[in-house]
């Protein structure tokens, strides 16, 4: 039975286990960000073998969600909407499954605003920036609400960009005044670099942010990636044990050496498969046979 374990931290070399599902936000803040996170997996196998869910997905605007990464949070320095990006990263080449390129195709079309290179011999990757790609995010001033604000909330997350910090400002009129807005209208409006280039985020801003989808379906016979018009994937023949890092930092700089996609790195979560002894007994045995052959 292939169980999960999940980590979280303000940094991959500095992650520590935590348990989805539970309604508690985890601390993870630094030098550069301040805030928690949370993670909801619908039927999630823990690394003892029990099977987990949360009242989460019984929310009428969650029904049809199957996970669910959380954050709460401000930045401790300004930074521009279109410089904080959200998404994977990876430390090692992948194994490119058949059908990538539908899966890539079914990715841009869920996020105009995909950069990726996840055929990179080095890094790969595939991120967005952060304001327009979560599924629901709502902004408040942290001074009004950093002190009452529980997090995870108990009722569904909803969009609010109702107090956007604007240039100047002044509140671009494709986005309704003075109103919470859309999910679609905050998407649609921030798929334009220039309109992200208009917002910027400080220690002022308290965003709380919901990334939550329905194409992975988990179970205890593994994890399988069903996408419309009829393709499905078992992950678990690709997933070679590495974890699948969640990761929020800044654009790297132009001129930055380093080969990462990310300068500075505000939070990351990593979702791993744990193996039993037995399934490590077998592979080693396999891998002695290929080498007596």
């Amino acid at each position: 039975m292939p169980r999960l374990r999940v980590l979280a931290g303000a940094s991959l070399t500095n992650l520590k286990e935590i348990k989805a599902n539970t309604g508690e936000g985890i601390d993870v803040s630094s030098d550069v960000f301040e805030g928690k996170v949370a993670v909801y997996i619908k039927d999630f196998v823990d690394a003892r073998g029990t099977v987990q869910t949360s009242a989460y997905f019984e929310h009428e605007e969650r029904k049809d969600v199957t996970w669910s990464i959380q954050f709460q949070g401000r930045f401790l320095k300004a930074y521009s909407a279109n410089d904080i990006l959200f998404g994977n990263v990876f430390d090692k080449p992948l194994p490119i499954p058949w059908g990538f390129s539908t899966i890539l195709g079914f990715m841009k079309y869920v996020d105009p605003t995909l950069e990726q290179d996840l055929q990179s011999q080095s890094m790969p990757w595939a991120l967005s920036p952060l304001i327009s790609t979560m599924t629901y995010l709502a902004h408040s001033t942290a001074s009004d609400s950093q002190e009452s604000t529980s997090f995870p909330p108990k009722s569904p997350i909803r969009d609010d960009t109702s107090t956007l910090p604007f240039q100047g400002s002044v509140r671009p009129p494709e986005l309704p005044a003075d109103t919470p807005g859309t999910a679609d209208e905050r998407r649609a409006f921030f798929k334009i670099v220039e309109h992200r280039e208009l917002v910027t985020f400080g220690p002022n801003d308290l965003i709380i942010a919901d990334f939550c989808y329905n194409f992975l379906l988990f179970s205890p016979c593994g994890v399988q990636l069903k996408l419309p018009g009829g393709f499905s994937l078992d992950m678990m023949r690709f997933w070679d044990g590495r974890p699948v890092n969640f990761v929020c930092g800044a654009r790297r700089s132009q001129d930055s050496p380093d080969q990462s996609p990310l300068g500075e790195v505000f939070f990351c979560l990593a979702i791993e498969v744990l193996r039993d002894d037995k399934e490590d007994e077998e592979e080693d045995e396999a891998a002695l046979t290929d080498d007596v052959d």
